[in-house]
């Protein structure tokens, strides 16, 4: 029997750090600010630690209650958690990786005035992440989904005297707030038709029912809901928007969550329903194209970014969409695993990424770089470590998920093989690109002399005070160590051994012996995914190291088409005609001119002439003359005795 674990402690640590720095590190040091986030934060990850030991091997998963919640008729919902094999990936991934992020925020953020204010916005996020992954049901899973919105409302736009990291902050804030409106439908219909709102008990009875493959009935609507919720959190098509702004954050907020965390929740929420989902092939379909299509079109914007984090941006919404495909061709495990995967080397990409930028004084254009591999070789040694990993090139973390999502798919539709496999071409690409426009040739940047006077950097030739520099070992360490997990993550993947410990949650799924033994067919199919991550470097090398005057040659021939895809295909200026600005006007015209200053504010000010009007006139009854006192009172009386009379009469 499984000892108690002390679940709580997990969240509640992050949170005790965020309040302690929120009330009093405004007025203590740095070191007291640095001290209570990292030692919360790294209790937070060695608790988890010592509960998976404690839970492990695990096989019946661990239900810890807290208290009584929601009582109303026949529902009620408690504050509980509840931990299995796929909470443990989560959780170890969340404090783990996040761990290592706030060990790289102290550098990163040492000089900025908010530097208390980041730590315990960053432990405040922590806790709604924590409490999201290890909810026992879908509303305290909504308490956490809510909170690391808000998180990262407070993050995004934390330098919010910037009017794009403000506006960054609100646009995530109000495309989340849409899919969760479909979240939240789908919890009323759970409710309604099941109940409840705890897992075991909505997927105990979910399994009996048949699979809705005649048409669309209440499943597949609940599937379909909880994919809009998912692809807010997770930004698919329509709902990725948000994501390439939310860069206008701290870089590593956009490593914590753009990358390792936050936007993995909606991928997450399929898996964790995916008794539902099995048995709504509608809706899995319907996870499949959207993640396919995201991967893919995404990528292609991905290509002509010359920011490196949005560059960086747009490879986390197309890395999103694999695990969206995954989980839509039923291969929940592959999705996991992937995600797992693309939080050690996402993560090392955006905090090498912040490394960088912090190394070339906060300049973010690639088409500025360049030749920094002289400056900061530990730097671009793991981020190298992170490209090859998410190109897929083996035997690196990511070619062990991807080529498994790919495999999947193939097994499924040779279409979303094909897709995901020319993504994973354009993935190699712009990856490459974004490594040799940064690490290779000459430094284009600004260099600052001894006399504090800035100019362009000519070649390598100019090396004078203040040329590019590595960045603190406080920085340095978590990319090491997320390095090391990017190259040997994967092979947890080895013989499906991740698939067979996700098994107890997902089940084995049927042909999973044949899988399992590769066979030439898997074999060759991994080759081929590695060719075309391999031809991917090389036309990057060709372009961008070789002939580097390629690009420009082609942009001008393709005009208007690399036009397109350089602003991103102008969704966010169609979406602002369609729906942005419509909303606002409306607003404007109607709410605010209509309705607010015409209706209320002139009812308010009507209101209080008449009441000014009326007080004037009453206040003349107050004169001071006792005799008119008297006067009043005794009409007064003879009206009330007068009305007394009549009414005893009229009985």
């Amino acid at each position: 029997m499984t000892p108690n674990l002390n679940l709580w402690l997990i969240p509640v640590l992050p949170l005790a750090g965020a309040a302690i720095n929120g009330f009093f590190g405004k007025k203590s040091s740095r070191t007291a600010v640095t001290s209570v986030a990292l030692v919360f934060c790294g209790a937070a990850f060695a608790w988890a630690l010592i509960a998976v030991a404690r839970f492990w091997p695990g096989d019946v998963p661990y239900q810890e209650f807290f208290a009584h919640w929601i009582r109303s008729g026949m529902f009620s919902a408690d504050f509980a958690f509840y931990l299995d094999r796929l909470s443990v990936v989560m959780v170890l991934v969340v404090t783990g990786v996040g761990f290592l992020i706030h060990i790289y925020s102290v550098g990163y953020m040492w000089e900025d005035p908010g530097y208390y204010r980041f730590f315990s916005y960053l432990n405040l996020f922590m806790f709604f992440m924590l409490t999201l992954v290890l909810a026992n049901n879908y509303l305290v899973m909504f308490i956490g989904w809510e909170g690391v919105g808000l998180a990262s409302y407070l993050l995004i736009g934390f330098w919010f005297t910037k009017d794009s990291a403000a506006s960054a902050g609100k646009k995530a804030f109000i495309v989340n707030r849409i899919g969760d409106f479909g979240f939240l439908i789908g919890l009323f219909l759970l409710i309604q038709h099941f109940g409840s709102l705890n897992f075991v008990e909505v997927f105990n009875q979910v399994q009996p029912m048949a699979t809705e493959t005649a048409g669309a009935g209440l499943l597949t609507a609940i599937g379909l809901l909880l994919t809009v919720g998912a692809c807010g959190k997770s930004a698919q098509i329509p709902l990725y928007v948000w994501l390439p702004d939310a860069m206008e954050g701290p870089t590593p907020v956009s490593a914590l969550i753009h990358a390792a965390t936050m936007v993995t929740a909606g991928v997450y929420m399929v898996a964790r329903s995916h008794v539902i989902f099995e048995r709504a092939p509608i809706a899995l379909t319907v996870v499949a194209l959207i993640g396919t299509l995201t991967a893919f079109f995404s990528a292609t914007i991905g290509v002509a970014q010359t920011d490196i984090k949005k560059v960086l941006a747009y490879s986390t919404v197309s890395q999103l969409g694999y695990m969206f495909m995954a989980c839509g061709v039923g291969a929940f495990s592959a999705g996991i695993f992937h995600l797992m995967t693309h939080a050690f080397f996402k993560g090392l990409l955006f905090l090498g990424a912040g490394s960088v930028i912090h190394a070339v004084g906060g300049e973010q254009d690639m088409r500025k770089m360049g030749g920094l591999r002289s400056y900061i070789p530990i730097t671009f040694f793991t981020m190298l470590i992170a490209t090859f990993a998410i190109s897929g090139i083996w035997p690196f973390a990511g070619f062990w998920s991807k080529d498994e999502i790919l495999w999947k798919a193939y097994q499924t539709n040779w279409v979303y093989w094909f897709i995901g496999l020319v993504t994973a071409f354009i993935t190699s690409f712009y990856m490459f690109r974004l490594l040799f426009m940064t690490f290779w040739g000459d430094y284009h940047g600004i260099h600052v002399d001894e006399h504090g006077h800035a100019h362009a950097a000519h070649g390598d030739a100019d090396h004078g005070h203040g040329e590019p520099h590595e960045s603190p070992m406080v920085m340095l360490a978590p990319l090491i160590v997320l390095a090391v997990l990017s190259f040997i993550g994967g092979f947890v993947g080895y013989h499906n051994l991740f698939e067979h410990f996700l098994a107890p949650v997902f089940g084995t799924p049927e042909g999973a012996s044949a899988a399992e033994s590769g066979g030439s067919t898997e074999l060759l199919f991994q080759v081929i995914s590695v060719a075309v991550a391999l031809l991917g470097a090389m036309l990057a090398w060709i372009f961008y190291v070789s002939k580097p005057y390629l690009p420009e040659n082609i942009a001008e021939t393709l005009g208007g088409l690399y036009r397109a895809v350089f602003n991103k295909y102008y969704v966010d200026e169609l979406y602002a005609k369609i729906f942005v600005n419509p909303l606002v006007k409306g607003s404007t015209n109607v709410l605010w001119q209509g309705i607010d200053r015409s209706v209320i504010d002139n009812t308010v000010n009507d209101a209080a002439d008449g009441a000014r009007h009326v007080s004037d006139e009453v206040r003349h009854m107050q004169s001071g003359n006792l005799r008119s006192y008297a006067g009043w009172i005794a009409a007064g009386a003879a009206i009330l005795i007068a009305y007394m009379v009549w009414l005893g009469a009229s009985r």
